[in-house]
């Protein structure tokens, strides 16, 4: 892509986008995810009515008597994006791939943690680490981060989600909000790496998929390529058995990935490329109120 094209598609993203933020999100990003982040400010007497969790038995125990942590809202929180770049993303049955949902809906969040002054990092990722951009503040920095989401060329097609979380939950020391946006299709186990990554941070799942993926047309013989092995096939699409076979993978990969997500205690939401995602977007954030 050369450059002129880059600045018009970078325009294009931050004009949908920002409009997206400023006029829908901006109130729900805040109560889904600001509150979120306390920290500790002093201690005090226990009253009736205090929540027993926030007893600190460390100053009870000193003056016999039951005192509570009192926590107030950070000023600002550290937003990191997990974004999945392997070769299944760059599928689609329409002119939407779902790679270009990843793009609009990362550069949603980024504009969003923005307006409420957070910082906010990206991690790209495959089977490896391809990416790391540190947080950081400010619309230049924003914009940086759409040029390379819609431009960036990673170096494995194969995808690992659990590398990615092992990673966040070592380079991230303090804890954060975690937007990963992935397919979760056709990676290796990555359940106990997301509950241990959920523990020190704030973890949410966008998880994204295209209808094309659910089911097979009839169409007669169909030549498949695995994006992320590269390996080509030929499949009879006319054959209820080859078609069932395919809905049932399907049904699997997704089933597993919900298990992992509830299991994980990980918030999270699944969208298709013919979906809104700004309804779906919503929905997550009513549901963290």
């Amino acid at each position: 892509m050369d450059t002129a094209e880059l600045i018009k598609k970078v325009r294009q993203i931050e004009i949908k986008t920002k409009g997206l933020s400023q006029n829908i999100f901006a109130g729900q990003y805040h109560s889904a995810f600001k509150g979120r982040g306390m920290a500790f400010s002093e201690v005090r007497e226990y009253q009736y009515g205090d929540d027993i969790r926030d007893i600190d038995w460390n100053v009870t125990a000193r003056y016999n008597k039951p005192f509570i942590k009192i926590f107030e809202e950070e000023r600002e929180l550290t937003v990191m994006l997990m974004i999945d770049v392997s070769g299944s993303l760059d599928f689609g049955s329409t002119e939407v791939y779902k790679r270009n949902i990843v793009t609009e809906v990362a550069a949603t969040l980024a504009f969003s943690a923005m307006q409420n002054n957070d910082k906010i990092g990206v991690i790209f990722f495959s089977d490896k680490i391809e990416k790391f951009i540190p947080p950081k503040k400010g619309k230049k920095h924003i914009l940086y981060i759409i040029r390379e989401l819609i431009d960036f060329t990673p170096e494995s097609n194969q995808t690992d989600v659990g590398v990615a979380l092992r990673y966040l939950t070592n380079a991230i020391k303090k804890r954060c909000t975690t937007f990963i946006i992935s397919d979760f299709m056709d990676s290796p186990d990555f359940e106990r790496a997301m509950t241990i990554a959920n523990k020190k941070h704030d973890l949410v799942a966008l998880q994204i998929y295209d209808d094309l993926e659910t089911m097979l047309p009839s169409v007669g013989l169909m030549k498949l390529l695995d994006a992320e092995s590269q390996k080509e096939v030929w499949i009879d699409t006319s054959s209820r058995k080859t078609r069932e076979m395919y809905e049932r993978h399907f049904e699997k990969q997704l089933y597993y990935s919900q298990q992992s997500f509830s299991k994980s205690k990980v918030d999270n939401v699944i969208m298709s490329t013919k979906d809104d995602y700004v309804k779906a977007l919503l929905a997550l954030f009513k549901k963290r109120n």
